[in-house]
C-alpha cells in the first residue's frame, strides 16, 4: 500500500489515520474470509456480513439451498460489532475474516487505490436523492439548508458516501470542506462511528452530518423526530448515478479460487431480495429478531426510498467502471485529496470491476 504523508494539522491528522485505519481493516478481513478459504481443499464454510437480507437468507433457506449444492455447508453470519465503525464491518472477527464485503461504490475504490486487491463482484443500479442527505438537529433554527453551513462544523465517515454525497452538494453551493491540503468553508471532521457521529449533531458538537437514513444506527434517530434533512444529492449529479452504488467484492485470490461459490452469494441475493419485496412483513420480523431492533425500524429498513440492502444490480460491467472512471474524475477534479494522490488507471479500473460476474460472464446471474 503507497505511503500516506501524515499532515501536522488536527484534522488532517483525524482525516488520514481514517483513511488508513479504514482500508487496514478492509484489506485484513479480506484476506480470504475463514481459515478453509485459504486452504486447498474445497470450501465448506464460509463467513458473511449479519445484514437485514442475510439474515433473511438464512433464516428462509436461501443460503443453504444455494450454498449446499456447491459444498459449502456452514453459513456463518458476522455481526459488525460494538464498534460499529464505518468501513469496518468486513473486519476480522470471530472465526476469521468475512468472505465477500459491501460497500459502497466510492469507498470500494479509494481502498482499491489504497492497494487492496480485491475485485467488486456485483454492483448496483445507480442511487437516488434519499440514500444520503445531509442531516442536522430537527430544533436547530439555523441549519435549515446547505448555504447554512458556511462557517459551521461537520462530521462524518469520510470514506465513505457519508463524505462522498455531502460533498458533492457543498461544493456545488460553493461551500467546501476542508482538507488535508487547505481549509475550507465547512469546518470537516472524519468520525467513522455512527452512533458517535449522531450524537455529536444531537448534542450541537457538530452542525450536521450525512447518513444512510436506512442504516441501523440513524433509523431509530430519524424515526424519533430528532434530525431533519436539509439537502439531498440532485438527481442529475455524480454520486446519485456514479459514485452512490453498492457494490460486494472480495479479494483477488480468493474469488479466482472460488468463482462457484461468488455466483451462489449473488444468487441468493437475487432470491432474498425478490422474496423480500414479495413478503415484507414477514422479512421486517425477521430482521427485527434477528438484528435486535424493533419491528418498525426493520420494516422502515426495507422499504424506505433510501434503502441499500436490495437494490436492484447493474449487470453491465461497462457501465460500472464508466461510474467509477466518471466519479473519480469529478472527484480530484474537485479537491479529492486521498484519489489525487493515488487514483486508479483505467486498466486498472476495468480489472477491479470483475466481467466474469456481470452479463455475458462465466459465471454471471445475468445470463
Amino acid at each position: 500500500m503507497p505511503r500516506l504523508s501524515l499532515p501536522t494539522s488536527r484534522t488532517g491528522r483525524a482525516l488520514a489515520f481514517s483513511a488508513l485505519a479504514a482500508s487496514a481493516l478492509l484489506a485484513t478481513s479480506l484476506s480470504g474470509g475463514s481459515p478453509a478459504a485459504r486452504a486447498d481443499e474445497p470450501l465448506t464454510a464460509i463467513n458473511l456480513q449479519l445484514t437485514p437480507w442475510t439474515v433473511i437468507a438464512q433464516e428462509k433457506g436461501i443460503f443453504k439451498d444455494e450454498f449446499d449444492r456447491i459444498g459449502v455447508k456452514k453459513v456463518n453470519l458476522i455481526a459488525s460489532g460494538g464498534a460499529d465503525l464505518v468501513g469496518a464491518e468486513s473486519a476480522a472477527v470471530n472465526n476469521g475474516a468475512i468472505a465477500i464485503a459491501q460497500r459502497m461504490i466510492y469507498p470500494a475504490t479509494v481502498h482499491r487505490a489504497n492497494g487492496l486487491d480485491g475485485v467488486v463482484i456485483w454492483a448496483s443500479e445507480p442511487s437516488n436523492r434519499y440514500r444520503a442527505p445531509i442531516l442536522a438537529r430537527a430544533d436547530n433554527d439555523k441549519i435549515n439548508s446547505v448555504a447554512d453551513l458556511d462557517g459551521k462544523k461537520f462530521g462524518s465517515s469520510r470514506i465513505s458516501c457519508y463524505w462522498s454525497s455531502p460533498f458533492e452538494m457543498t461544493t456545488k453551493a460553493g461551500l467546501p470542506f476542508d482538507s488535508r491540503d487547505k481549509q475550507g468553508r465547512i469546518r470537516y471532521t472524519s468520525i467513522d462511528n455512527s452512533a458517535v457521529a449522531i450524537t455529536s449533531v444531537l448534542t450541537g458538537a457538530t452542525d450536521a452530518t450525512t447518513a444512510h437514513l436506512a442504516a441501523g444506527a440513524f433509523a431509530g434517530a430519524w424515526l424519533s423526530g430528532k434530525l431533519k434533512v436539509i439537502g439531498r444529492s440532485p438527481d442529475d449529479g455524480i454520486y446519485v448515478n456514479n459514485a452512490g452504488r453498492v457494490t460486494y467484492f472480495a479479494r483477488r485470490d480468493f474469488v479466482n479460487k472460488y468463482p462457484q461459490v461468488v455466483k451462489a452469494f449473488l444468487a441468493a441475493r437475487e432470491r432474498t431480495r425478490e422474496w423480500t419485496y414479495d413478503h415484507v412483513d414477514e422479512a421486517a420480523q425477521i430482521v427485527a429478531d434477528k438484528t435486535r431492533v424493533p419491528v418498525e425500524v426493520a420494516k422502515f429498513q426495507i422499504s424506505h426510498a433510501g434503502e441499500w440492502e436490495f437494490m436492484a444490480g447493474e449487470p453491465n460491467a461497462d457501465r460500472a467502471r464508466n461510474a467509477i472512471k466518471t466519479f473519480q474524475a469529478w472527484y480530484v477534479a474537485n479537491g479529492d485529496d486521498i484519489l489525487a494522490e493515488r487514483s486508479l488507471t483505467e486498466s486498472q479500473i476495468d480489472a477491479f470491476i470483475d466481467g466474469r460476474f456481470f452479463a455475458g460472464g462465466e459465471y454471471s446471474i445475468y445470463n
